[in-house]
């Protein structure tokens, strides 16, 4: 649970960090092709939002439930900015009503690409949530330095070491 529990308030703090810096960006450097796999800043600050919301409906049965992976939900940053700190709140509380059994038993949905029923237990699901958004924040933070803006410092351990010292 632990592990959930410090993976959500990463997510939390690593987006908060991103948005900061994205919201220096012009609106040409927000919308620029960077050759992410959703191309832009903003589509592919799009895509996680949606992908969390995905997953998050999976998990909870609550909130929006998107159709597809490139759906851009908002218009602009600010209403994205406001989007993303609500869905960051929502995972921090799913992540901290979970109890132990919870996380091994089974899981099931359909993915947004596929027809075909997927079931696993819930751990590798959580799993693969927070990895997913550290992937395309990877991404977003390659485009924003490929526009020479600075670098930031998104690891893992520098949260725990500066944020998260409950962990350590």
């Amino acid at each position: 649970m632990q592990n959930y529990q410090m993976l959500a308030a990463y997510n939390a703090w690593a987006n908060k960090l991103l948005y900061a810096a994205v919201t220096e960006l012009s609106e040409d450097e927000l919308h620029r092709d960077t050759g992410a796999f959703f191309g832009s800043v903003f589509a592919t600050l799009s895509h996680i939002l949606v992908a969390d919301r995905v997953w998050l409906n999976r998990f909870t049965g609550e909130g929006p439930k998107p159709k597809t992976l490139d759906e851009k939900p908002y218009a602009t940053l600010p209403e994205l900015k406001a989007a993303r700190v609500q869905e960051d709140a929502r995972i921090i509380d799913f992540i901290d009503s979970l109890t132990p059994d919870q996380l091994e038993a089974s899981f099931s949905y359909t993915p947004v690409t596929s027809p075909e029923l997927v079931s696993h237990k819930l751990w590798p699901a959580l799993t693969h949530f927070f990895n997913h958004q550290t992937h395309h924040r990877g991404q977003v933070h390659a485009g924003l330095t490929g526009m020479g803006k600075p670098s930031l410092s998104l690891d893992l351990i520098y949260f725990v070491r500066s944020e998260g010292k409950q962990w350590l």
